[in-house]
């Protein structure tokens, strides 16, 4: 069994191959790095979900688990190709590095429903105000003999058609390096709200000894060259003229050489002013460390455009389906490149209305004219099971964007 599913997976990565090397991704790439630099440029399409374990092609042969993981890896591009957005399709492999420190030394323990994909609760860890001497400092440690394992059992199957990359960058980066998300996992977002009127103090001590300890990760892992060029996070295509471009095995780059991401969804509901002090003031000294810096998921930003502009490297805001597009578009201008996220259910998850879709979309392009925006579609939970709707989505996206 297992031979044939190395026959499987070899097909797949030539397959897969044989996209990345399209003529089409160097001009994807030219696009978004123009864009990315602001210059003036038709404005990117990017699918970033689309219901992937509703399609057909999503079920799976190969029954050894790091088979599987690529398997699904290849299938999935090979559908996204399909979708004719903006996406760049890179020719290699990605490995992660096995960690010997992740997390913060406690965690809690979540609670499951009962019903598929189901929601869950967290028992958070810190309860009391004593709990955050439970906090371990983190460290950047990498298993080299494991790592080096799962890289040899990857490239043994595969190696000799595609670049197998190995991602020694620090294990606290994107969500794991935002403070928000593991702030939201450690304490909870009620008891942070409270914390910030009860417990002031006691949460920033909290909050610098996040800070330190992720920017002590970042510098020891920029000591040891572990930084590479596919590190860049930005929830896009980390493309642009002032950075290099992504490249596999090229380590030894310092943070300013790449792309930094930080959100903020934990903080959707508190204010602009308690946003700044209980959070960004502790995000920037991270984010500043950067080459360019992207903000913002699926929080609503509209009222905190300008706390954003301390970032000093800010380059990308996100304006989710939840923000108001005109406040935002009047706010940025042409200061940011603005990824803008229409709402996946008016979009694609509950039929597929032309009408609903290009009344929305042509209200929004005009907020937005004059200024450097992309059309992301993500979180897409479902496509009620439609395996051509999102790609009929891309094309009636890109008729709207030249008729206007």
């Amino acid at each position: 069994m297992l031979k044939e599913e190395r026959l499987l997976l070899r097909d797949l990565a030539k397959r897969y191959l044989d996209i990345c090397h399209d003529p089409d991704q160097e001009r994807r790439r030219d696009l978004w790095r123009r864009f990315h630099s602001l210059q003036p440029t038709p404005p990117p399409i990017y699918v970033r979900a689309f219901a992937w374990r509703e399609m057909p092609e999503s079920k799976l042969v190969c029954t050894d688990p790091v088979y599987r993981r690529y398997e699904n890896f290849f299938k999935q591009a090979l559908f996204q190709a399909g979708l004719k957005d903006d996406f760049v399709f890179e020719p290699w492999v990605t490995v992660p590095a096995v960690y010997t420190c992740t997390g913060w030394g406690i965690s809690g323990k979540r609670h499951y429903s009962d019903e598929p994909r189901g929601s869950w609760k967290l028992d958070y860890p810190i309860k009391e105000l004593s709990d955050i001497e439970k906090l371990r400092k983190p460290w950047h440690g990498i298993n080299a003999e494991a790592t080096a394992k799962a890289t040899q059992y990857v490239q043994d199957v595969i190696g000799d058609i595609i670049t197998v990359n190995i991602d020694r960058a620090p294990a606290y980066r994107m969500w794991t390096h935002d403070i928000s998300t593991d702030l939201g996992y450690l304490r909870g977002i009620e008891n942070l709200m409270f914390d910030m009127i009860d417990n002031p103090e006691w949460l920033h001590r909290l909050l610098a000894f996040m800070r330190d300890g992720i920017l002590e990760v970042h510098a020891q892992a920029e000591a040891a060259g572990d930084w590479g060029l596919t590190a860049h996070h930005n929830q896009a295509m980390p493309y642009a003229e002032e950075l290099p471009d992504p490249a596999p095995n090229v380590n030894g780059v310092m943070r300013k050489q790449l792309w930094g991401y930080m959100a903020a969804q934990e903080y959707t509901l508190i204010s602009p002013a308690m946003h700044d002090e209980f959070l960004l003031q502790y995000q920037i000294p991270i984010l500043s460390r950067f080459g360019l810096a992207a903000y913002g998921c699926c929080e609503d930003l509209t009222r905190k455009i300008d706390i954003l502009r301390q970032i000093p490297n800010l380059r990308r805001i996100s304006v989710s389906p939840f923000a108001d597009v005109a406040a935002c578009a009047e706010q940025i201008g042409t200061d940011y490149c603005i990824s803008y996220r229409p709402s996946p259910t008016d979009m694609v998850s509950t039929g597929f209305d032309v009408e609903r879709i290009t009344k929305t979309l042509q209200r929004d392009f005009a907020y937005l004219k004059g200024c450097y925006f992309d059309i992301t579609l993500k979180d897409v939970e479902t496509v009620e099971s439609d395996p051509n709707r999102v790609r009929r989505w891309v094309q009636l996206v890109r008729r709207l964007l030249e008729d206007n």
